[in-house]
């Protein structure tokens, strides 16, 4: 096994044990779901159209992480790789100010973390995501200063292809958080 091939086996690694983290606080979730101590639940706290657009931009930042990767594998152009990446990034930047929105909003109707076990498990669920998202806005800064330095050897694209199964994962993550907590707890 090269030295690529150990790299990239200790990312999935690394991937599946933050898949068990997030389960982990989706089993926490659901079990904190009727946890409500007299607090507000999700029908008096969620706004669909702000999860759903929070969705769209996070579903297009996959889309513009895969441009880049697509030119970096076959125009091999630095600068329309950073390009991209910086679209990547103000889409997440995006993001996280539409989740924060949503916290400060949710606060302002009585709803804060400490309220109940539910909403406890609520933040600590949509905040790692919220977290993990800061961090890989925070990886692709530093990306894009490598690629400015050393463009794009082979280095550099062993590092954006660990960025981008990150910047997958948490779409896939956002999606089941989409559909458990928010579609869910307007449903049910």
């Amino acid at each position: 096994m090269d030295q690529t091939e150990e790299v990239m086996f200790g990312f999935w690694f690394f991937l599946m044990s933050d898949l068990i983290l997030f389960s982990l606080l989706f089993a926490t979730y659901g079990t904190m779901i009727h946890s409500l101590a007299g607090g507000p639940g999700p029908r008096q706290l969620f706004d669909v159209r702000s999860a759903g657009i929070e969705t769209v931009v996070l579903l297009l930042s996959t889309f513009t992480f895969g441009q880049a990767s697509v030119v970096m594998k076959y125009d091999k152009e630095p600068g329309r790789v950073s390009a991209w990446l910086v679209a990547t990034l103000l889409l997440g930047l995006v993001f996280l100010g539409l989740e924060i929105g949503d916290f400060i909003g949710m606060i302002g109707k009585g709803a804060p973390a400490s309220r109940s076990g539910y909403l406890s498990s609520l933040y600590a669920l949509v905040g790692a995501h919220g977290l993990h998202v800061t961090c890989g806005c925070v990886w692709i800064v530093v990306m894009l200063a490598q690629i400015r330095v050393f463009g794009l050897d082979r280095l550099v694209k062993t590092r954006l292809l660990r960025l981008a199964l990150f910047w997958h994962f948490l779409d896939v993550i956002w999606v089941a958080i989409f559909s458990v907590v928010y579609l869910q707890g307007l449903v049910g």
